[in-house]
């Protein structure tokens, strides 16, 4: 094999497309002058509490291999939690994983083979489809369509991508990047839907307690999980990341039909072994101190959405509306169509650090993604000032 020729390894990998969000953030990094908003966390550290979890566990020696389907303590507060919020979620259904991306993909390989027709809904985070790419699969997108701002899913177009032929439907709700959620009768129908073609549902909740409506008993977004029988065809993917901040410890969650954690547990073997055993400890902390980390996350991030969506509608040119979940503003710069070289002209222009739509879908070209997740409202309003004043210098005719 002569490695300075083509192909070095798989060419599906090597199709892949950089991350047009890396694209433009390589261009600020290590700037001071820059406000970056572009990437999906919050600025705010992980509570004391859960650190010293960890901490603590460093300190007895907690060093070595764990299960490869998590610690006992771990998996059973996860049921507890996941059993409060969605009714019964047996320990038998749950795998703990090496962070969310890592679960999304250990449900990629479990379920896609090469040449398999898979959907997802987009505009979305590209790793999701990417993972399916890098299994060889054959993917549909359907878009979502933005209706002033609000971008919306037509079910009917949905439901006939889904054939008998389909293996598997992604889905993300609340969405990354446009905050668009399912209802809980659109995730029943699209469920019912799946069950006649014999289509997996794989669902990205990571956002889930991210949500900002009063329309459900839980407080959290619409669940799949809250529709769904043990044994549906439904593998529903989890991260401690958002919620609980804590984007950067890669600790995250599965749940599947029963009859499936056994055989997830060989895939984790051979793919990460398990998740570091001081990092479970710190998840457990979390979990036991939920209701004094998350609602004060929730609320701060609906404080933030509040503060900055409406000073971007004011803004001649600027169309959008406000999330009903997750933790961005996703808006449309009118006549800036191509949003990577708008992204990368806000850097080095008005020193501001913002995704580009293009790294989510064809369809989310012109759109930028903004992540509000800050603590201290006033930079955001200092981003706006900066997108304020770098708009009123392009000509008019870009306006």
């Amino acid at each position: 094999m002569n490695l300075n020729t083509p192909p070095y390894m798989r060419q599906s990998v090597m199709d892949l497309e950089e991350s047009r969000i890396r694209e433009v953030a390589n261009a600020g990094m290590g700037r001071s002058d820059v406000l970056a908003f572009w990437f999906g966390e919050s600025d705010e550290v992980t509570p004391d509490i859960v650190r010293q979890a960890a901490i603590d566990s460093l300190q007895k020696g907690e060093t070595f291999y764990g299960h490869n389907l998590g610690l006992p303590e771990l998996r059973q507060a996860v049921s507890d939690y996941m059993t409060q919020l969605h009714g019964p979620v047996g320990v038998d259904r749950l795998a703990i994983t090496s962070g969310g991306v890592n679960a999304l993909m250990l449900a990629a390989q479990a379920l896609i083979d090469a040449g398999d027709e898979v959907v997802a809904v987009t505009p979305v985070w590209p790793n999701l489809t990417a993972q399916a790419l890098v299994m060889g699969a054959h993917l549909t997108c359907v878009a979502l369509q933005p209706v002033q701002g609000q971008w919306q899913l037509d079910m009917d177009t949905l439901k006939a991508a889904i054939t008998s032929r389909t293996r598997l439907l992604i889905v993300n709700s609340p969405n990354n990047p446009t905050g668009w959620t399912l209802t809980q009768a659109e995730q029943a129908e699209i469920l019912a839907h799946c069950r006649r073609t014999g289509t997996w549902v794989l669902a990205d909740e990571v956002y889930e307690r991210l949500y900002f409506e009063n329309d459900t008993a839980n407080g959290c977004a619409p669940s799949f999980l809250d529709v769904a029988q043990d044994d549906d065809r439904l593998v529903v993917v989890h991260s401690f990341s958002k919620s609980f901040l804590m984007t950067g410890w890669r600790l995250g969650w599965l749940v599947m039909p029963a009859a499936m954690t056994h055989h997830m547990g060989k895939l984790i073997e051979f793919n990460t072994s398990c998740a570091s055993v001081f990092t479970q400890r710190a998840g457990v902390v979390a979990l036991q101190n939920t209701v004094d980390i998350t609602p004060r996350v929730v609320a701060h991030l609906k404080a933030c959405r509040d503060t900055l969506v409406p000073l971007l509608q004011a803004i001649p040119g600027v169309q959008l509306a406000p999330a009903k979940g997750g933790m961005y503003a996703f808006f449309k710069l009118e006549g800036h169509p191509d949003a990577v070289t708008t992204a990368k002209r806000l850097v080095t222009e008005a020193g501001l650090g913002l995704a580009p739509g293009e790294a989510f879908a064809p369809e989310a070209a012109g759109w930028l993604r903004w992540c509000f997740a800050s603590k201290d409202l006033d930079r955001l309003r200092q981003g706006v000032d900066r997108l304020k004043a770098w708009m009123a210098q392009q000509p008019s005719k870009a306006l």
